[in-house]
């Protein structure tokens, strides 16, 4: 297995657990908004009206997350694609193998990322 096919299975594998984790993200936000239109709508007095709102909200901001790790992960694999993966889009060097294979959609080099 060359570098690159092993970054495309890299990325294909994280794009899967991301792609699971906000299929079960998207259940979660499901159930909180069932569970609230099931819940007292007075959540003024309502001592878990705003526990509900909480844990919506929660859920909401990792679906966020989530689908910005999936965009990471499909421009890594377009950057496969263009021959471009794997170069630091500050200084043009290299980035370590060592770390692609930490962080595989890593968009600059380590000495770029501790610049920022």
């Amino acid at each position: 297995m060359t570098g690159s096919d092993g970054a495309r299975a890299a990325l294909a594998a994280e794009r899967e657990l991301v792609l699971a984790r906000l299929a079960g993200l998207r259940r979660d936000l499901g159930s909180s908004i069932d569970a609230a239109a099931a819940a007292n709508a007075d959540d003024e007095h309502d001592p878990e009206g705003a526990t509900i709102a909480y844990e919506r909200q929660l859920v909401a901001a990792h679906i966020e997350g989530a689908e910005e790790q999936l965009g990471q992960v499909d421009a890594a694999l377009a950057r496969l694609d263009a021959g471009s993966y794997g170069i630091c889009a500050g200084c043009g060097q290299a980035i370590a193998p060592a770390r692609l294979a930490a962080r595989p959609t890593a968009t600059t080099c380590i000495s770029c990322a501790q610049a920022r």
